[in-house]
């Protein structure tokens, strides 16, 4: 067993049992599980650990897994044969693509969700290349009344979040939870 992954899981333990405070933003009500990018099938295997800790503080949890987003939202796609026509002119522009999966994400939520459910996201890796993680966390953390809890595979450093340790990142009003802290 990792025992970072177990120390992650400690501290998330620790902070969703403390009492959630109201009337906080949208990006405020946001946790930033932060793993190493190796550790993913290690976390994945071990989500369960997250969901005791949930449901020991008293708060419902809902599963949001956008792995398969992507190549489920293409498989649907009219227009596809186009898509892989040029590719090139498509990278990192896929604005259909967030824009539908957040509606999907938001009819899941629909009645599922309140004020005191943590939801967690798996899959955030899957946007890498396709859109912005800190765009589309701000977007989906309007639609959910509890708390967000991004499972996120990458780096916190100075106030910076870096999915699968690219080279840029961005500094975002979450709480970041690491093995560190």
């Amino acid at each position: 067993m990792s025992s970072r992954l177990n120390k992650l899981i400690k501290n998330y333990a620790r902070h969703i049992s403390l009492p959630w405070q109201a009337g906080l933003a949208d990006e405020q009500r946001v946790l930033f599980a932060v793993y190493h990018k190796e550790d993913e099938l290690k976390l994945r295997a071990r989500i369960e650990e997250f969901k005791v800790a949930t449901e020991g503080a008293g708060h419902p949890w809902l599963v949001l897994d956008i792995t398969n987003a992507f190549p489920e939202w293409m498989a649907a796609e009219e227009y596809r044969d186009a898509y892989f026509t040029d590719p090139s002119d498509l990278v990192g522009n896929y604005p259909d693509f967030i824009q539908d999966l957040l509606e999907r994400l938001e009819q899941q939520l629909g009645d599922h969700a309140n004020e005191k459910t943590l939801v967690a996201l798996i899959g955030a890796g899957a946007l890498f290349g396709f859109g912005s993680v800190a765009g589309f966390v701000k977007a989906l953390s309007a639609h959910v009344p509890g708390r967000l809890l991004v499972l996120f595979p990458g780096e916190y450093i100075d106030n910076t979040y870096r999915l699968l340790d690219a080279r840029d990142g961005w500094g975002y009003h979450a709480t970041p939870l690491t093995a560190d802290n």
